[in-house]
């Protein structure tokens, strides 16, 4: 968004026309906005979290088989072979730090030119960029670094970069530790939560838009990472009511949808998503960036279907099931086929980043690990009730603390299928990444004291940045 564009062809238009110079980006306030929407653009780019991040974290774990094998499209991924100058490993990484760095250039424009936009217009965007870096980086250091849960945060984290750099004269930069990359990410989500407003003037903003409740909303994903269940239920109490039926009371009313089907209808901006990176036909980067070309077969490419013995051999996808989860499921070709993404060609489905099921769950496990099995229990129903009403836990599954956190896992499991959460929350709670097997190939298990349990530092950083130290 913010260029020193010149143009050798025409000395009489030094400036692109098409793009905003660093001497202008901050004349007026609709530059300003339009500066603030270039940065979800840019977080949304589908190497990040248009769509490689959440594929890359299916991948890499056990629920889907690879159909067609392809470097392209994450064959090194799934077959956990990745070494530092992958494709994957270094894209991903570049077009993070990329955002960052946008992020950053903005928030010093922005305070240098604070007197071009009112004070809470200042506080809005200043909080949007503060949620999106911490988004960025809790992105990167789960991808990167060991687990907060391995050793407390004291393993290496990632170059730590919170200034505007235009130049290649910074790029020397240490690793911060995990634990510091932590405590940043809650500085950024701590800020925004006050600077952000309470709500926006439609659905469709209060969706793709970062206000108070998204920021909290992240929060209760940050600190059951962490493993600080007390926080988690304290951010979560926030916005989710003591009561059934379970929704958020200030700012954006958020609350589960009625139907789950509707989550993923085409509509997207509805009550239960916080947080989605929407996408339209004409704007797509490139259709393998895409959720649906990749675990969907019509539309989609056909190239990773659904591993029989992973989550889907649950009981709630079986036959005499009446889960309504069971129609994001296809079948097709003798094999099953994630159909939650499903627009066709364009591949422009809305990203799901932040559903208020998520907060209902991590509300749950929290809950659980705290001894507080009531609390648990009514929220883990309020999940699995909206897509079978008349499901009843059987006794086994919910009568003990650990019972009911397996069951509070699995159900998390059943309703994030295919939405990039299953690498996460097996490195938060230093598990095994399963292996898996296929007529195309197969990939090992990685046990979480392997080099390859996270991805390593780009050969790409190491080369420009002699302070960054590679992962062992």
């Amino acid at each position: 968004m913010i260029l020193c564009a010149s143009c050798n062809k025409n000395l009489l238009t030094p400036v692109d026309q098409t793009s905003i110079s660093d001497a202008t980006a901050f004349d007026t306030p609709d530059r300003i906005l339009a500066q603030v929407n270039g940065l979800y653009a840019a977080v949304k780019d589908g190497d990040f979290y248009g769509g490689r991040l959440i594929i890359y974290n299916e991948l890499r774990a056990d629920e889907f088989i690879m159909n067609k094998p392809n470097i392209v499209t994450g064959q090194l991924t799934w077959s956990q072979s990745v070494s530092s100058s992958t494709s994957e490993v270094s894209s991903l990484w570049s077009t993070g730090y990329a955002a960052i760095n946008q992020i950053n250039i903005f928030l010093q424009g922005l305070q240098q030119n604070s007197s071009k936009v009112s004070d809470s217009l200042f506080e809005h965007y200043y909080g949007e960029a503060r949620f999106l870096r911490a988004l960025c980086y809790f992105a990167l250091v789960q991808t990167y670094a060991k687990p907060y849960a391995a050793d407390g945060g004291s393993s290496p984290g990632l170059p730590l970069r919170l200034k505007a750099e235009k130049s290649a004269a910074d790029n020397d930069l240490a690793r911060s530790s995990v634990a510091d990359i932590y405590a940043q990410i809650l500085k950024d989500l701590d800020s925004a939560e006050i600077q952000l407003p309470e709500a926006y003037t439609s659905a469709s903003l209060n969706t793709t838009r970062a206000h108070k409740n998204t920021a909290i909303a992240l929060k209760t994903r940050v600190y059951l990472t962490m493993g600080n269940y007390g926080k988690v239920i304290s951010e979560a109490g926030k916005i989710v009511s003591a009561h059934a039926p379970y929704q958020a009371e200030t700012g954006v009313n958020n609350k589960l949808e009625a139907n789950i089907l509707d989550v993923f209808s085409g509509s997207y901006d509805g009550s239960e998503a916080v947080f989605s990176l929407p996408f339209t036909a004409t704007e797509t980067p490139g259709t393998q960036n895409q959720l649906a070309y990749y675990f969907n077969t019509s539309p989609g490419n056909a190239e990773f279907f659904l591993n029989p013995e992973g989550t889907l051999s649950d009981p709630v996808f079986a036959q005499a099931s009446a889960d309504a989860r069971k129609g994001l499921i296809l079948s097709s070709g003798g094999k099953e086929w994630l159909s939650k993404f499903k627009v066709p060609l364009s591949y422009s489905d809305w990203i799901p980043v932040i559903r208020y099921a998520e907060v209902l769950l991590n509300y749950a496990e929290a809950a659980a690990r705290s001894h507080d099995l009531p609390t648990a229990l009514a929220l883990l129903n309020a999940v699995r009730k909206r897509s079978d009403p008349g499901y009843v836990f059987p006794a086994a599954a919910v009568a003990t603390e650990s019972a009911l956190i397996n069951t509070i896992l699995t159900e998390k499991k059943i309703e994030f299928l295919g939405e990039g959460f299953r690498v996460p929350d097996l490195q938060r709670q230093m598990k095994t990444l399963p292996g898996k097997a296929g007529p195309a190939g197969s990939a090992p298990a990685v046990e979480p004291s392997e080099s390859k349990y996270i991805w390593p530092i780009p050969s790409s950083e190491l080369a420009t940045n002699t302070l960054c130290e590679p992962n062992p």
